[in-house]
């Protein structure tokens, strides 16, 4: 089964601890695991700590973690709330290794994560301006990007024959589940919307507007004041995905992870539409940026099958509770295609 690396042993964790100017360590506890790296708190005669240990091989390279890291560093300098690395005794500045992992230590940010259906209508607003402000700002730290040659979307056809071998594999999963169920009944209808909707896939084009992005712009990845006057994002966290992407499509791709029901997974409009509002008056994007980011993304999860290829073809079952609400929502945005479209770009 996929998972994570083995936790690091605590004698490895004082052994890193030791290279960065924090004094002894006096207590470590593992934080709540995301999908990709580790994590723990840690309390040393300095104060505490957030240590983190990169395990995931897309990002887990000295020099795109230090990339990463000049980037949130300059990030901090210009205002923004984003906890940059701290400085360790080896020669690459921030990154201490052992064991052949790679490590870096933050400073611990008191907060907490929020979901969309927590944000008042002004929190909204605060947040696409953030997100708009921090596209801006890398643009600005990064290095200048070549703009891409083209896009090309996903082969309906191709996504059709995926999607009938990930049923069958379903409908032959051992010990069968509820899971296995719901992804059968799911897969049929989305072969049904493939069919359906076959005749819009984007057309080759021009590539959109690029600029570097966070990369993974969610709940999970904002921290909160925890203030019960409602409070202001205290910190941008994990960088990890950094990189050059259409910036109109992270602002779409975070929204429908933030502003979702977390049930059936249907978009809160509402707030979509004052966090859209508030993107694009930082000058981020134009409407006609978003709408068109809005059918791209549309298209990319018609076509996207990683949480249930991770269950079936790599016996990783990490991304299984995220999946009934991510297939509702897919099923619910065909039907309200206009209402999610007017919500982004009006």
């Amino acid at each position: 089964m996929g998972t994570l690396s083995p936790p690091v042993p605590g004698g490895a964790l004082a052994e890193v601890l030791a290279r960065y100017r924090v004094g002894r360590p006096l207590t470590t506890e593992p934080v709540a695991e995301g999908l990709l790296n580790r994590g723990y708190l840690v309390t040393t005669e300095a104060g505490p700590y957030f240590l983190k240990c990169y395990v995931d091989s897309a990002t887990a390279s000295r020099p795109k973690i230090l990339a990463h890291h000049r980037a949130m560093a300059a990030l901090n300098t210009l205002g923004l709330p984003v906890a940059p690395p701290l400085a360790c005794a080896e020669r690459s500045g921030t990154v201490a290794a052992w064991g052949g992992r790679l490590f870096a230590l933050f400073p611990w940010v008191e907060g907490r994560h929020r979901h969309g259906d927590e944000l008042d209508p002004s929190q909204c607003d605060a947040l696409g301006t953030l997100l708009g402000r921090l596209h801006g700002a890398l643009d600005d730290v990064c290095a200048p990007l070549e703009q891409p040659a083209g896009y090309r979307s996903a082969d309906p056809v191709d996504s059709a024959a995926l999607a009938r071998d990930l049923r069958r594999r379903a409908r032959e999963h051992q010990p069968a589940g509820e899971l296995d169920a719901l992804v059968v009944e799911r897969l049929t209808e989305r072969l049904e919307l493939l069919a359906e909707h076959a005749h819009r896939r984007p057309a080759p084009e021009a590539a959109p507007p690029t600029g570097w992005t966070h990369g993974d712009f969610h709940g999970l990845n904002l921290l909160y004041e925890d203030d019960p006057r409602g409070g202001r994002v205290a910190a941008v966290l994990d960088w990890d995905k950094l990189g050059p992407q259409p910036r109109a499509e992270e602002a779409v791709r975070a929204a429908t992870l933030l502003f979702n029901d977390r049930s059936s997974g249907a978009l809160d409009l509402v707030r979509v539409r004052r966090y859209s509002q508030a993107y694009r008056a930082s000058g981020a994007a134009t409407a006609e940026h978003l709408a068109a980011a809005v059918h791209r993304v549309w298209w990319e999860r018609l076509n996207d099958f990683w949480m249930l290829q991770w269950r079936y073809q790599r016996a990783d079952h990490r991304a299984d509770p995220l999946y009934p609400a991510s297939a509702g929502q897919l099923a619910w945005w065909c039907q309200e295609y206009e209402q999610v479209l007017d919500a982004f770009a009006n």
